[in-house]
């Protein structure tokens, strides 16, 4: 095949394999020592580099990117891998997955596991679209010509389709975060704007309030309740008695005191 560059000049080529096809072709041959003709996936260790700047290190690919990466000795023996970048870490998201054979489905070909990217450190890193697909031959694989198998598994570094309503929320929170932005920005602007010359000319001309003296004690009202009028009552003198009149002979008094005399408009005024 003839090559320019790191990309294939057959018009219309596209590398997109199957999963089975990536463990049982690629990666078992390469992990038993036995080289392809063809470089068509490069050995790297992409931990080094952010997954941005991985499709340009790649041999070939347009949505998904594929790499050969060695094992650490810590992750060779059961040990936890370590998959940190320079700006951020690759996170597992759920068990590993096996990989079956089509022709016979209980035939184990592998194990996938499934890793997002985020940018920054854990645990309080931002999830990004980029994913990545490890695929690892089972335990029970044939060891190379020399006795002992290659430690190495077969990468897939491909990002995420965002869908429409995802940017459109994206959209909406930038939107209201810039609007938050520049309402603060006015705030803090009007807060330390300097008062205008109408505003000095205005306070200039008015006097400042005089202090007024403090009160220092308060006089009680009287109490009114307490207040006893007293009215003289004149004592009986010297003199002849007040003579004592007998009202039961008077007939106007009978009138008003007769009981056939309830009904009459006199007394019920």
């Amino acid at each position: 095949m003839e090559r320019t560059g790191t990309e294939p000049v057959l018009p219309g080529f596209r590398f997109h394999p199957t999963e089975e096809e990536l463990l049982e072709f690629y990666l078992r041959r390469t992990a038993a020592g036995r080289k392809l003709h063809i470089d068509i996936i490069g050995t790297l260790n992409l931990y080094l580099y952010e997954p941005w700047d991985l499709p340009r290190l790649a041999k070939q690919g347009e949505r998904e990117w594929y790499f050969f990466v060695p094992r650490d000795r810590r992750q060779a023996y059961g040990g936890r891998p370590n998959r940190t970048t320079e700006r951020g870490f690759w996170k597992a998201t759920g068990a590993d997955r096996p990989v079956r054979s089509t022709n016979d489905p209980r035939k184990l070909v592998g194990l996938k596991k499934t890793l997002v990217y985020y940018h920054g450190r854990a645990p309080r890193g931002a999830k990004t679209d980029w994913v990545m697909s490890e695929y690892r031959l089972p335990e029970t694989s044939e060891p190379s010509s020399t006795g002992h198998r290659e430690e190495i598994v077969l990468c897939k570094v491909y990002r995420k389709a965002t869908s429409m309503k995802e940017l459109e929320q994206r959209a909406a929170m930038e939107e209201d975060g810039k609007a938050l932005i520049s309402a603060q920005e006015s705030m803090d602007s009007a807060e330390i704007e300097p008062p205008s010359a109408q505003e000095r000319v205005m306070s200039a001309a008015i006097p400042p309030f005089e202090k007024l003296p403090e009160i220092t004690a308060c006089r009680k009202p009287p109490n009114l309740q307490a207040i006893q009028v007293q009215v003289p009552v004149p004592s009986p003198g010297p003199g002849p008695a007040p003579p004592n009149f007998d009202w039961s002979a008077d007939p106007f008094m009978n009138t008003l005191c007769s009981p056939w005399h309830q009904w009459s408009p006199l007394v019920n005024f």
